[in-house]
């Protein structure tokens, strides 16, 4: 998506997507951005839920060339400061801030301060899997076995071996996802002062 006047972002950042009817109704609703500050577009990942009034119409009315109201970039907590090694606990379509982090990080020269652990029921439930893979994160598919990899969410000791060195982590998903998450990584070792939180739920 072209953004006019575009403001530099930092990975972990967000938009708000509004959308206005003729008799000036609105409706609104955040995405978190995919891309690298440096990418010329920014990227979204838009999941298409049955009966949501944003989602549905970007997924099925928008076409290109159409204006839409946006304002951002938004929320500089739930941000990487593109310095701090950092850890990524994210869940199913919660994947899309560590994918814009990883970016970041290959494109400074420093994959090493991104590690990710990316959990899905499945390989093809997981948004950005193969790219996430590539960048060498750690897929944990619940439902699913992959290679030695048996089916199940990431333990104790997966989440440890990956410690080392971190000094803030960054959780995202649903709110029982974030919830896991949390106590997960506590469990590892890791302090609850570093770790932050974006969880999401649906919206009616």
């Amino acid at each position: 998506m072209h953004v006019e006047d575009r403001q530099r972002h930092r990975p972990g950042q967000h938009y708000l997507i509004r959308l206005r009817a003729p008799d000036d109704y609105t409706a609104q609703r955040s995405y978190s951005l995919a891309s690298d500050d440096d990418d010329p577009l920014v990227e979204f990942l838009v999941e298409r839920l049955p009966g949501g009034e944003v989602s549905e119409f970007l997924a099925d009315v928008a076409e290109v060339g159409d204006v839409l109201e946006l304002r951002g970039p938004i929320g500089r907590w739930f941000s990487w400061d593109t310095r701090t090694p950092a850890l990524c606990l994210v869940g199913g379509t919660g994947v899309v801030p560590a994918v814009a982090m990883t970016r970041t990080a290959r494109r400074l020269g420093r994959p090493d301060l991104v590690r990710v652990v990316a959990v899905g029921r499945g390989p093809d439930d997981l948004p950005y899997a193969d790219e996430l893979d590539r960048a060498g994160a750690t897929l944990a598919f619940t439902r699913q076995s992959v290679g030695e990899r048996p089916a199940g969410p990431p333990t104790r000791e997966e989440v440890a071996a990956l410690l080392d060195g971190v000094e803030v982590a960054f959780v995202c998903g649903s709110s029982r996802f974030a919830a896991f998450a949390e106590g997960l990584l506590t469990e590892a070792g890791l302090s609850p002062d570093a770790i932050r939180v974006e969880r999401f739920g649906v919206t009616g």
